[in-house]
């Protein structure tokens, strides 16, 4: 009989750790990124074109964390793992960073500096998801 219990204890040991392990790897969120990127060093207008083609990195500090092209209509997609609790970090520490010249866009624009974004939440979908929509808040010109 007291193996049935210490084989029974082992059991529910494993299959709270497997519990836990699996419930920490669903505090893992997806966060999706996305803006558009305009052929201009400041703020846009409905005449302005986009910059289609263009390398978007996410830059946090001094790393870059992720990359992307624009497309066609200069619109760009980004998803990450993250754990919910550094969203701040997300938000305060890292940036989109256009890697290509503006001058490759239009050649009438700098050659030097590249736009850059700071990031802002749109919104979030709570529960199992997990999911954060974080948009860029508009590029402008950083030498």
């Amino acid at each position: 009989m007291a193996s049935k219990t210490l084989l029974l204890g082992v059991f529910i040991l494993a299959f709270a750790g497997e519990f836990s392990v699996r419930a920490q790897l669903l505090g893992l969120g997806l966060v999706h990124i996305n803006g558009t990127v305009h052929c201009s060093t400041g703020a846009p207008t409905a005449a302005t074109p986009v910059f289609a083609n263009a390398g978007v990195e996410l830059r946090c500090g001094s790393g870059v964390v992720s990359r992307t092209t624009t497309n066609s209509n200069g619109v760009f997609d980004m998803t990450l793992g993250l754990v919910p609790s550094l969203l701040s970090t997300l938000l305060n520490d890292c940036k989109a960073a256009v890697s290509a010249p503006l001058s490759s866009c239009d050649a009438t624009l700098p050659t030097g500096g590249m736009l850059q974004s700071p990031l802002e939440l749109l919104s979030s979908a709570g529960g199992l998801l997990g999911l954060l929509n974080v948009v860029t808040s508009g590029f402008f010109l950083v030498n």
